[in-house]
């Protein structure tokens, strides 16, 4: 009996070490995969911080352009000098410029409003995390009217009727490729597929707008 008893306490301690080496390897394993999950959370939570500012620049500029470019050709379409239809480009710049800064601004206030309650719900008020309404409406109106302006000069300095309206619409398509492309980019996703998105929806836009303004005209004889 006195020979089995060392066997049996060795027996018992190698399991122990068999044991412990297995919690080991597990441990490594959860905070491996815990390690992972940080940073594919931190990734995402990356492109939806990028995304606060995409929103209002790119798609802002975006909408800027594509607005004015068809109020213009709508305009052009029954009023083939250049001062009707610069003066057009130019309301639509400044109205919707004052149109996307208040909605902005209305928008990304009620945001803020919602997420401050919930962090004094939670006691834990971190007012640098929050977003901003009046950065987010100054961004959102300057970007409008930088998009605005590219249709205003392309046909700023041509008298030309059906040459104007050729170059405000290749200069238009240029632009909502670029800005297709860097929306696609920035926000990572397929880049040739999102700038042809951008530029068919906008040739269906000053499209439509074209043609139904010139049928009112001729239908109703303004």
């Amino acid at each position: 009996m006195a020979e089995i008893q060392p066997s049996h306490h060795a027996s018992a301690a190698a399991m122990a070490r068999s044991e412990s080496n297995l919690s080991k390897v597990y441990s490594i394993d959860v905070e491996g995969e815990a390690g992972d999950h940080q940073e594919v959370d931190g990734g995402d939570f990356d492109y939806t911080q990028r995304a606060q500012w995409l929103r209002a620049a790119v798609l802002g500029a975006n909408d800027g352009l594509l607005s004015t470019a068809s109020l213009m050709m709508g305009v052009g379409a029954v009023r083939k000098d250049v001062k009707t239809m610069m003066l057009t480009g130019v309301a639509g710049l400044v109205g919707g410029a004052c149109s996307m800064a208040i909605g902005e601004f209305v928008s990304v206030y009620a945001q803020y409003d919602i997420e401050l309650s919930q962090m004094k719900r939670e006691g834990n008020v971190q007012k640098n995390k929050l977003p901003n309404p009046y950065y987010a409406s100054f961004a959102s109106a300057v970007a409008f009217a930088v998009g605005a302006l590219v249709p205003l000069l392309g046909a700023a300095f041509i008298n030309n009727y059906k040459v104007r309206l050729g170059v405000m619409v290749a200069v238009v398509s240029l632009a909502l490729m670029v800005f297709g492309w860097l929306g696609a980019f920035l926000g990572k996703a397929p880049l040739v597929k999102s700038s042809l998105r951008v530029l068919f929806g906008g040739w269906l836009a000053m499209a439509v707008t074209f043609g139904l303004t010139k049928l009112v005209d001729h239908v109703g004889g303004l």
